[in-house]
């Protein structure tokens, strides 16, 4: 049986994981939105080539995405620890949340982005538009509803990072699964924990496919 102590734990361990989940989704957004679009915009065939750029920021992407999310939580201890003043808590697990998942959306974003049609591309540039403007204007707007479907998979996986985060302190469900399941060999916690977990997948899931099916043209 589940103490209803530890239901007050569990209660605060899904609002942490919340937390954790929602800001470290935006913030690897600020990160790997820009980072997409500019290995779309340099690729060979993009609007504007850069082949020397696009090389780098791809293997720079690439070996941040290699790196299993436990490993590099404990190597950007020191950048957590000097961001945040500390490497324990559900707010100095979104400083690793972050830099795993950023590389994870440029490639989400990347592939959304490719998806858009070469005509769409050749009309804008025959009516005289910037690259800044294609990207901007053209292709973010048209890879909409797979940015949206891809924006519901990264959330899913930055759900199941913070979940790994709490074998490191972290904080959120994953730590109440730890201490309780783990450690004590504790099975409901255990059970409710993962439950949880899968109620909330589901639901940003849901919301994300949602939104992509009312944004898609050719549902209209």
């Amino acid at each position: 049986m589940i103490s209803p102590e530890l239901w007050g734990l569990i209660g605060q361990g899904i609002l942490e994981t919340l937390y954790m989940v929602i800001l470290s989704t935006v913030g690897s957004y600020v990160i790997g939105l820009p980072l997409g679009l500019l290995l779309v915009a340099t690729d060979k065939d993009g609007v504007r080539p850069m082949r020397a750029l696009n090389a780098v920021v791809g293997v720079i992407v690439n070996i941040l995405r290699s790196i299993p999310f436990l490993i590099l939580a404990v190597l950007v201890m020191p950048v957590t620890r000097a961001i945040i003043g500390t490497t324990i808590g559900s707010t100095a697990t979104v400083v690793p949340l972050i830099i795993a998942a950023a590389p994870y959306v440029a490639r989400m974003v990347e592939s959304s982005i490719k998806e858009v049609g070469f005509g769409v591309i050749e009309a804008a540039q025959s009516m005289g538009a910037s690259p800044w403007q294609i990207v901007t204007k053209v292709l973010v707007p048209e890879a909409k509803p797979s940015l949206l479907v891809g924006a519901a998979i990264s959330i899913v996986t930055i759900l199941g990072y913070s979940a790994m985060a709490g074998f490191i302190g972290g904080g959120g469900l994953g730590t109440i699964a730890q201490n309780y399941g783990y450690n004590r060999n504790q099975t409901p916690p255990m059970i409710v924990t993962v439950v949880l977990l899968v109620i909330i997948v589901q639901i940003f899931q849901t919301i994300g496919l949602r939104l992509a099916k009312k944004l898609d043209k050719r549902n209209r």
